[in-house]
């Protein structure tokens, strides 16, 4: 076990949001970003009828009249750079978070998506159906509100606390702990949690919509690659196998594991005609605080899952920065101190692996 160094100023940063990113904390690149297009969109989604009740009014109480919303459409935003030189990336947040993931890190400096998109790749940051601006479908909680259904019929929500997050991110062995190569930027732990959106997918129906909508958007885009975090970490592997036409690679950062879906046989031919690359960070022995979980485990899981595509004939890849002797990553590699170095792995695998140049 690595040597742990102690942060009590950490705790304070954390409690009093000292640490706060602001505007004036946000760092200015050196080099302008140059596009040929941004914008936003949506995927999927359909019409559904609800009555008065489910729908609610500003004011609290039913309109008049019931009538139909959409719901299940994933929102997507998108920057292509005017010299798009590499195959497009769409990248997936995962649990409590939404798309800023991959954006700004929590102390200003220059998150993925730009880091991309400047390296020639157009690439596309949806929100998951059901959080941020994909919004969600609030038909059954203002049944249960209004007494029509009972309380149990409330799903789950959940949002994980700043304690909890210390280890389970891997942040630290414990609130206010910090290893002495944690790449984490500690100091900035507060906005992490600034970040946070509850999570709402217990309410999704079966199966989860965010597996076509990945695929659709593969499609959409002309092909893709997809990047998936943590709770979505093994959902580009979903969208392959519910249509895998237009995806050209996966990208599977520290999900929770690779065999959640039991894969077919048919799967397993289909992922052994997609490149791909499970990435995971430092300290996987490290407590979560999380019973019948550990990233161990799901680090095993991958390993395992990698071993078995290229048995199958396939082309799968587990980066683990500590076998190049790139030591402390957290959970969130893309907010770490090094996350263009990761970055940077990420890119050089795409170019040996994807598209019309891949070696």
């Amino acid at each position: 076990m690595k040597t742990l160094l102690t942060l009590t100023s950490a705790i304070a940063l954390v409690a009093t949001g000292a640490a706060a990113q602001e505007l004036s904390e946000v760092h200015a690149p050196t080099e302008p970003l140059v596009l040929q297009s941004r914008g936003s969109f949506l995927v999927g989604g359909e019409s559904v009828e609800r009555t008065p009740t489910q729908l609610s009014t500003i004011f609290g109480a039913p309109p008049a009249e019931g009538g139909n919303i959409t719901v299940n459409q994933m929102y997507v935003e998108f920057m292509v750079p005017a010299e798009a030189t590499g195959v497009p990336v769409v990248m997936l947040h995962g649990a409590t978070l939404s798309g800023k993931t991959y954006d700004t890190t929590p102390d200003g400096r220059m998150g993925w998506y730009e880091y991309f998109v400047r390296q020639g790749h157009p690439t596309y940051v949806p929100d998951q159906i059901s959080r941020g601006r994909s919004g969600f479908d609030p038909g059954v909680y203002n049944d249960v509100r209004a007494g029509v259904r009972p309380v149990s019929d409330l799903p789950n929500v959940f949002q994980q606390a700043n304690e909890l997050n210390w280890t389970q991110f891997r942040i630290g062995p414990s609130f206010g702990e910090a290893f002495p190569d944690g790449q984490f930027p500690i100091e900035f732990a507060d906005e992490m949690s600034r970040q946070a959106i509850p999570d709402l997918n217990a309410y999704l129906p079966r199966p989860n919509p965010n597996h076509q909508a990945m695929s659709n958007l593969a499609s959409d885009i002309g092909g893709a690659v997809l990047m998936g975090h943590s709770e979505t970490g093994a959902v580009p592997l979903n969208a392959a196998a519910t249509d895998a036409s237009d995806i050209a690679g996966l990208i599977l950062v520290e999900p929770g594991g690779c065999h959640f879906t039991p894969w077919t046989e048919a799967d397993m031919q289909i992922f052994t005609q997609i490149p791909i690359l499970a990435v995971f960070g430092d300290y996987l022995d490290l407590e979560t605080g999380l019973a019948d979980f550990s990233w161990q485990n799901a680090y095993d899981s991958c390993l395992r899952f990698v071993e078995e595509v290229n048995s199958a004939g396939g082309n799968a890849t587990m980066l683990y920065p500590p076998d190049l002797g790139i030591t402390g990553n957290s959970h969130v590699l893309m907010m770490d101190r090094n996350n263009l170095e990761i970055a940077d792995l990420m890119l050089a695998w795409i170019g040996e692996n994807v598209g019309p140049d891949a070696q």
